[in-house]
Formats: C-alpha cells, structure tokens, sequence
C-alpha cells in the first residue's frame, strides 16, 4: 500500500512539474536580421551568437521565460513589437525620448558612445566641423541618423542612409564614403576584422547628446505591460548582482560594457 501511494504521490510530482514547465511564458524576442558583431550575427548553421544572444539566454533563464529568437528588419522592429508579432527588442536598442513616445523600456543593460571611423590615411576629427564636406554613412532608423542629421549635416556633411550596418561599412571600405557613424564597440569589432583593418581607423567619439543618443541600451517592450517588465528589470539585476553577466560579457570585451 504505502508503495502503491508512493508511486501515485511520484507520478503526481512528475504531472505537476510537467504542468509548470508547459506554463512557461514564450516570448518571443526580436533582433534585427541581420549581422551586428560583437552583439548578434548568425554562425554557419544560421543560429544566432553574440553578446546580446548570451545576455537573452540569461535573463529568460532568470526570469523563466520561453524565449524565441525572432530576427526582424530593423527599420521595422518597433511595428512588429506594437502589432504584437514580437514580444519584446533585445537588438542595442538606446533609450530615447522618441521611442519611449511609442515603446516601453526595462532598465539599462548595457551603454556605449558612437564612435566616427574613417579611412587611415585621412585624419579628421568626428565634429562637425571635422566632417564638413565629408559623406557620412549611417544605418537608417538609429539614433546615428538623428544624431548626424542634427549635427553634422547643418555644418556641410553629406548624411548618406544604409539599411544595414555592413552596407555602410562595404562603402566605407570600397572609398564611396568618407566616414561611418555607429556605435563604437561594433565600429572597434569591425576594426579587428580584415576589412576593417585594411582600410579604416577610429577617429574618436562623438560629443554626448542623451536627447538624441538616449540613456543607454534597454530591452524594448509594449507600453502597459508591466508584469513583463518587471521580470526582464529584476533578471537584469540579479544577473548583474550573480556575476552572471560579468561571466559571460568577459568572453567578449576586456571592459565594462554596462557603463556609467
């Protein structure tokens, strides 16, 4: 008798823990489709890698959620999160005044400056001053557009737009354009690619403006869903108290990318 209530108080416990890991919540995430060293770029299989790939994997482990990659166009990712085909943007997204007027944000995760490359045999400072008469190249619906746009081609750049990070990079390589805007440790990664190395250098960071370049990388979210947000927010606090975060960003970078 007491091994027949065993098995059934066993077999309950299994039902019960099967019951709990079916209830987990999918999420699905967007990323922008299409390569962005060191933060997300797909491996010769097609699955996705990076920086934000570990740090996803770690605040759905935390929060236990059931998250799906979902690689999106970027120019387009804020209308897929608002018409509910994804969930929620893990893509170096910044934290700006515009897009808190249609999206919501977690807490920080991570905050670089743009730097400015352009070719070595070329000194210029990233001002506009600097990059008067100069063609700029700048992924469309970033806050490196905005930011030239306001800057520097009042003072006589030519604010050339790609779709993708890598179009803008091939142009700068090939001699089309003079310089490239982004954020700087991507711009560092392309650096230390052949590419990059042969043909480009950094020439500095651009001056701070948080009205434009925000305050920092956030995971993007639907306005009002706040038991969402406060999984993500509280995931990215105990990552970052467990050394969890320190753990795997070191596999990456020789700093602190989280930032002031």
């Amino acid at each position: 008798m007491k091994s027949a209530l065993k098995t059934i108080a066993l077999a309950a416990a299994i039902g019960l823990a099967a019951i709990s890991g079916a209830a987990a919540q999918q999420v699905r995430v967007g990323f922008a489709a299409e390569p962005y060293p060191p933060f997300t770029s797909p491996d010769a299989s097609g699955n996705w890698e990076g920086w934000e790939v570990d740090f996803m994997k770690a605040i759905c482990a935390e929060a236990k959620l059931d998250c799906v990659i979902t690689p999106v166009a970027w120019d387009g990712i804020i209308p897929a999160l608002t018409t509910n085909k994804i969930d929620m943007i893990i893509g170096s997204m910044s934290i700006t005044p515009e897009r808190q007027q249609t999206i919501d944000f977690s807490d920080k995760y991570y905050n670089s400056l743009p730097g400015v490359i352009g070719p070595k045999d070329v000194a210029f400072e990233p001002t506009p001053e600097g990059l008067n008469g100069k063609t700029v190249g700048v992924q469309v619906a970033t806050i490196h557009q905005v930011y030239a746009n306001k800057y520097f081609a009042p003072a006589g750049a030519t604010i050339k737009e790609y779709q993708t990070q890598d179009e803008a990079n091939n142009d700068l390589a090939a001699g089309r354009i003079d310089a490239v805007q982004a954020d700087s440790v991507a711009m560092l990664e392309f650096l230390k690619s052949e590419q990059g190395a042969a043909c480009c250098d950094m020439k500095g960071m651009v001056k701070d403006d948080p009205e434009v370049l925000g305050l920092g990388v956030g995971v993007g979210l639907r306005k009002g869903e706040t038991e969402l947000k406060d999984k993500i927010n509280a995931a990215i606090k105990a990552i970052r108290e467990n050394g969890t975060y320190e753990e795997f960003s070191k596999k990456y970078f020789d700093f602190d990318i989280y930032g002031g």
